[in-house]
């Protein structure tokens, strides 16, 4: 029988990718800014693709929760089972920036379960979208398998620019090839669909930075955990998690391994 998610894959696709069509509407033209705490910006592209795909994926699925970025949290979603985790521009700052790496972001999970993801970059144009059941697929097409790379030493891993400026990767960057981009939902959508062979965040996320992409890794076969190694679950009360580990299990636990080893843990 036809899971839910399974049904409502194109349609978050769609909405997704009609977001990111408003999106590019103010990119690189008029648009107003401004921080809702530090170092954390909100654009007025943020809002009216949340707006967007509010109304959107409340439509396809009636009674299902919501948490967003820049939607005020309802503690009411704890109750519900099936629930919408959005992030309706994520790279907010690169989008600012004028560098093509951000995203809309859009997950559907089922008990703390992220069953459905998609992750749409409207500057390329590369939409990454799956389930557990259907795979992932890359601009509509079935993504070449998730990086069969099992050796820590070489492999590529996809990090941001905040941390390795700030020195958190030093101790690395002579054992990994290091490759820095901007938006953390399109750096998971990246290697669910075979262009990086691992995605780590030393700092910590939010639920809505991360669900999508974890929707993909686990549609690719991969594993995602936190730094230390703990699965992920999804509408909890604290939306922090504590860092990211994304890859196949065998390069996953080699990643751990020396993340754990050399301190990769401390912020």
């Amino acid at each position: 029988m036809e899971q839910e998610w399974m049904r409502l894959l194109p349609i978050v696709i769609s909405a997704a990718q009609a977001a990111g069509e408003m999106i590019m509407t103010y990119y690189r033209s008029t648009y107003d800014s401004w921080d809702k705490s530090p170092d954390n910006p909100v654009t007025t592209a943020d809002l009216a693709a949340n707006r967007l795909l509010r109304q959107r994926l409340l439509d396809a699925a009636p009674g299902a929760g919501w948490l967003s970025e820049e939607t005020e949290d309802n503690p009411e979603r704890l109750a519900e089972r099936r629930i919408w985790v959005v992030d309706p521009l994520d790279g907010t700052r690169e989008f600012i920036d004028g560098q093509d790496e951000f995203s809309v972001s859009v997950a559907y999970t089922e008990d703390g379960q992220p069953r459905l993801g998609v992750i749409h970059n409207p500057a390329t144009g590369e939409t990454i979208a799956g389930t557990v059941e259907q795979g992932v697929t890359y601009n509509s097409q079935p993504a070449k398998p998730l990086s069969g790379r099992t050796e820590v030493r070489g492999a590529r891993v996809l990090v941001s620019d905040t941390e390795v400026g700030r020195g958190m990767w030093d101790q690395h960057r002579h054992e990994l090839a290091l490759h820095q981009i901007g938006s953390s939902a399109y750096k998971l959508g990246l290697v669910a669909a075979g262009r990086g062979d691992a995605y780590v965040s030393l700092k910590p996320k939010r639920e809505w930075d991360i669900c999508a992409g974890v929707a993909l890794i686990l549609a690719a076969g991969g594993k995602a955990t936190d730094l230390t190694g703990q699965p992920f679950r999804f509408n909890q009360a604290d939306l922090e998690v504590q860092g990211v580990l994304v890859a196949n299990p065998i390069l996953h636990a080699g990643l751990l391994e020396m993340l754990q080893k050399r301190g990769g843990q401390e912020k």
